[in-house]
């Protein structure tokens, strides 16, 4: 029996790296694309005049922009800006909206890890599983146990986290 024989197609490790590379190309490709034609099709701001806007690709096609004073205000979904941009925020708000994304990551291994648990205590789960299952889960509940310590640390300092 040769080395080759028990393996077919997509099963060989070059194979996988390879529809890897393929799909890490075509996704840096695809949004360089799309800048590209729109650096070429997009409106080009007239040396002379600033306030005109001309396409090189549609002759013709000249817009002046001093016309529409509202250019220079703040859009916000077709209303009228109201107030001032600048307004106190504490920055204690992030870190509960980090802690929640940890512990949402943190729910997921631990949802990996019963599946894990539930593969070793099926009927066809080779021999020392359940040991290498056990190992897993020891080494989550110890990461989840340093999150939640990271966690009561935050909040017992009860907001007074300063960055």
């Amino acid at each position: 029996m040769q080395l080759g024989d028990n393996m077919s197609g997509l099963e060989s490790v070059p194979s996988a790296y390879l529809s890897i590379g393929f799909l890490t190309i075509l996704g840096i490709i695809m949004p360089l694309t799309n800048f590209l034609i729109t650096w070429v099709v997009r409106p080009r701001v007239d040396p002379a005049r600033p306030h005109i806007t001309r396409s090189y690709l549609l002759e013709g096609y000249e817009r002046d922009h001093s016309l529409y004073p509202r250019r220079l205000t703040t859009f916000e979904c077709g209303s009228e800006p109201v107030g001032d941009a600048m307004i106190q925020f504490h920055f204690q708000y992030y870190w509960y909206a980090i802690i929640f994304l940890v512990f949402d990551v943190a729910f997921m291994f631990m949802v990996l890890g019963g599946m894990v648990a539930s593969d070793a205590t099926s009927a066809d789960a080779a021999a020392g599983a359940v040991d290498e299952a056990i190992n897993a889960l020891l080494v989550l509940s110890v990461f989840f146990a340093t999150m939640s310590l990271g966690v009561w640390y935050v909040f017992r300092k009860r907001g007074r986290i300063y960055i």
